[in-house]
């Protein structure tokens, strides 16, 4: 089986290297697996970056794509409300050059490819022998351009007045955005597009979505290896990464803090009213050392990539917290949970499905700030309850979020698509060569 995914990134992001890694466990299964990104930051020669324009007329091209998607945002850049992530277009510089650079495949795999995949003439190019399927990251390919819609639920319709943008006009950029979706993605059969949801609730939110929800959804969640997330002696990892050893830690981890989505605000007013918990120490992962205003200790670890030493991260923790306000499949609290890692979060997406009450942690209401504290406040006080858990969360990673339990649903489903196609193709031939002449 040649499968070739498609990935903005390879290694840098959550995204990428969920992607990353379901690549890494196919090709340890036996599968022909590569990968095609636009920005290759790893060594690996199993993954490929997009070629460089070397003629003069395709690097114009590239500039002449790129112009027209910034100038259709520069409108918004005044009216767009700070604290989301980025807005992304379904065009792409690279237009049909993706298609172009594709190794030969009988399925080609999609996941987070904003800025990389341009959807109409991908869905016009792309091989018609060869299935796709498309991992979904976030709600970006269904909606008009934001990744998490914070609520807004307008791409169950044809989104249009966007709030991420700033604008009441019906007929803006999100409208326009979701307009060539929709127009893409009409002329796909809905057996050559499967969508892969990480758990229930981006299965539901495709079926609520206005542009995907006519094709096949299947539920795999991300994998991710055990061997190397896994529990390591409490003491050794605080010694390894310089913290106390008898603090009683939280851990949070945040490329960035300014995203709302990601929730540090109710975070920190969470903790704001642990101060009077004794030796409490917020341990933060993540680009830019988070604003602490309240009087507990902090230490900052700074970006770890390196995932040995981000599980030494997770095992020096008494508890990890998620506070996001909106997330699919945090790839954060899944390597907690397999670090025997208790974790935190509000009942929001998948954090719902990782964090199982009174097993793997607690949840609570999402911006339920007393709630998350109490929760917090709970597991810091009950170290029996926290021991039980841990043990559940390891065992729980093992039965469920192994890379090879990933990898094996993946090559069932890219199996079974295969012959569906070829017995489509095999009817096809039979009609056409039935035909009267």
């Amino acid at each position: 089986m040649r499968v070739v995914h498609l990935s903005t990134n390879d290694i840098s992001g959550g995204a990428a290297r969920a992607a990353y890694r379901l690549h890494r466990a196919l090709l340890a299964s036996g599968c022909q697996s590569t990968m095609v990104v636009a920005n290759r930051r790893s060594d690996d020669p199993t993954v490929q970056a997009i070629p460089s324009a070397v003629h003069w007329f395709s690097h114009w091209l590239r500039r002449w794509r790129g112009w027209q998607i910034r100038r259709a945002f520069q409108p918004y850049h005044q009216t767009r409300p700070d604290g989301f992530e980025q807005f992304s277009d379904d065009r792409s510089r690279y237009g049909g050059e993706v298609v172009r650079a594709l190794p030969p495949c009988e399925v080609i795999n999609l996941h987070w490819v904003a800025g990389f995949v341009d959807y109409t003439s991908f869905f016009r190019l792309a091989p018609r022998r060869a299935p796709v399927v498309w991992r979904l990251s976030d709600q970006q390919p269904f909606s008009g351009g934001c990744h998490y819609d914070d609520g807004c639920g307008r791409y169950a319709d044809a989104c249009g007045a966007c709030p991420q943008l700033g604008s009441r006009d019906e007929h803006d950029l999100s409208r326009q955005i979701w307009q060539r979706k929709r127009a893409a993605l009409a002329a796909v059969p809905a057996g050559r597009l499967h969508i892969v949801a990480l758990n229930r609730w981006m299965a539901a939110e495709v079926q609520r979505s206005s542009l995907l929800s006519r094709f096949p959804v299947h539920i795999i969640p991300n994998g991710l290896d055990t061997a190397v997330f896994a529990p390591n002696d409490r003491a050794s990892a605080r010694a390894a990464l310089g913290l106390p050893l008898h603090a009683r830690i939280v851990l949070f981890v945040a490329v960035s803090v300014n995203n709302r989505r990601k929730g540090f605000a109710e975070l920190a007013a969470a903790l704001a009213g642990l101060a009077d918990e004794p030796d409490l120490l917020l341990v933060s992962i993540g680009r830019n050392p988070p604003p602490i205003a309240a009087p507990i200790r902090h230490h900052a670890l700074g970006v770890i990539a390196d995932d040995t030493r981000l599980a030494l991260a997770y095992s020096a923790a008494d508890l990890f917290v998620i506070p996001s306000l909106q997330d699919n499949m945090p790839s954060t609290a899944l390597e907690a949970l397999a670090c025997a890692t208790p974790v935190v979060g509000f009942d929001t997406g998948g954090i719902g499905e990782l964090v199982r009450p009174g097993q793997t942690g607690w949840l609570a209401p999402v911006g339920d700030v007393t709630a998350l504290r109490e929760a917090i406040r709970r597991l810091l006080r009950n170290e029996d309850e926290r021991l039980l858990m841990s043990r559940m969360c390891r065992e729980i990673a093992l039965a469920e979020y192994r890379q090879e339990v990933q990898a094996q649903r993946y090559l069932e489903l890219y199996h079974r698509i295969v012959a569906e196609a070829n017995e489509s193709a095999a009817r096809a031939n039979h009609r056409y060569n039935q035909r009267p002449f």
